[in-house]
């Protein structure tokens, strides 16, 4: 127990806790540990000496649990390679997916007489606003998809239709960003400019998401639909998206462009606008499509995989809001104005958290004509709190999130693997 403790924790993402940069010491990961090595320790003076048998014996047992340890390292450093190698595989395979999910979704009507002008369109919008991300949450169904197979190895439909339902993810997310960023007037993304910012399209952004939302639940209905998993993935994408939904109405809600309510950025609502804009669809979506695709359709296994993966959504989030405010676009793909738009970012509710006065709510005419000098404040007061911005960095995993990994019935590694593709950010 205390070596499979050890591990895990040597293993996990180094993360830190959200609010308040409270930091658990390696003592305080499981208290039996520190008063497990005080029982058995031996005082020399009290202790009768063993025999020749007995300490032969002993060091045969410590030779052993040598050669076992040596071994099962041997196994790990294995493992960690082929996965790394197969995950490289199923990025290229992912990428040529891609490639034939356009053709399917618009050569057969390219040359329609009546859609032909609108399926073209489809086209351009796919090409330009699917592909450019780190395709993290697409990957992610396919190597959760492979843990949870293990140690079968599924054959090529089934890691065909696990790469189409990963890219259904990836036009969710292609759905979310394009009307986000008309929401938001951003101006790029993934180092390109805003789909809606592009000559001749505007406004039309707008029909053009839709269209990136439609084609998924066609996509699912082609490769899906004889399997028993269907209607649960039809499910799943539908209550997401209506989270989603949820989740950006909070955030427009609080992130009024003419009007600062201070009193609305807590700590609960920051909670509650991540676990429903962001934790869901990118955390726990794709794991729970990879379970489903295997079979695992149980309540209580999707409910603690839940659990687990909106509390690394949480973390992660902040991380992201961190790098928004202080990360370099040239990585990131984005020019952050989280807190120029009077976003409910996680380094403006910890440094109302730690001010003296919250102050209460005010107006502002037009788009905020002083948010470059309040920017200026949050950023050099996060960069006054040491705590504040190495939290946000990244620390250590919450002693919360541990025991959740610990107890659950899921592969770890199915945890493991999906949280260290999301421990570096670049474009989303």
């Amino acid at each position: 127990m205390r070596s499979h403790q050890h591990h895990l924790r040597s293993t996990l993402p180094k993360i830190s806790s959200p609010i308040g940069c409270r930091s658990q010491g390696p003592s305080s990961f499981d208290g039996s540990v520190q008063s497990e090595s005080l029982m058995s320790y031996e005082d020399p003076a009290t202790t009768p000496p063993k025999s020749e048998e007995e300490a032969e014996r002993g060091a045969q047992g410590e030779l052993s649990d040598a050669f076992r340890k040596q071994r099962e390292d041997m196994g790990d450093l294995a493992d960690s390679a082929d996965r790394k190698q197969q995950g490289a595989l199923d990025a290229r395979e992912f990428d040529r997916q891609f490639e034939e999910i356009v053709k399917e979704l618009t050569e057969p009507d390219l040359n329609h007489p009546e859609i032909g002008d609108a399926i073209r369109r489809l086209r351009e919008v796919l090409e330009y606003n699917a592909p450019g991300g780190k395709r993290n949450r697409g990957l992610s169904v396919i190597a959760s998809f492979r843990e949870l197979s293990r140690p079968q190895t599924p054959d090529a439909e089934s890691v065909q239709r696990a790469l189409v339902v990963g890219w259904c993810i990836e036009l969710l997310q292609a759905f979310f960003l394009v009307a986000d960023d008309i929401m938001d007037a951003s101006v790029t993304r993934r180092g390109q400019p805003c789909w809606y910012k592009r000559g001749g399209v505007g406004l039309d952004a707008i029909n053009d998401s839709f269209l990136l939302e439609a084609v998924i639940y066609r996509l699912l209905k082609r490769y899906c639909r004889a399997q028993p998993c269907y209607l649960n993935l039809i499910e799943l994408f539908l209550e997401t998206s209506y989270q989603t939904e949820l989740g950006q109405a909070l955030d427009l809600m609080t992130a009024q462009p003419d009007r600062i309510d201070l009193t609305r950025f807590t700590e609960s609502r920051y909670k509650a606008i991540v676990k429903y804009k962001t934790a869901f669809y990118s955390f726990y979506l794709p794991v729970a499509a990879a379970m489903y695709l295997a079979g695992i359709d149980g309540e209580e296994q999707h409910s603690n995989a839940k659990a687990i993966l909106l509390e690394m959504g949480e973390f992660f989030q902040i991380q992201d809001d961190f790098l928004d405010c202080f990360g370099d676009p040239a990585v990131t793909g984005k020019i952050g104005t989280d807190i120029e738009d009077n976003k409910c970012s996680w380094l403006v509710v910890e440094t109302l958290r730690r001010s003296p006065s919250r102050g209460g709510s005010r107006s502002r005419g037009g788009r905020a004509t002083d948010s470059d000098w309040e920017a200026c404040r949050v950023k050099s007061l996060s960069q006054s709190w040491e705590c504040l911005c190495s939290g946000a960095r990244g620390e250590q995993l919450p002693l919360s999130l541990a025991d959740r990994l610990h107890a659950n019935t899921l592969p770890t590694l199915l945890f493991l693997s999906f949280s260290h593709t999301r421990s570096t950010r670049g474009t989303k």
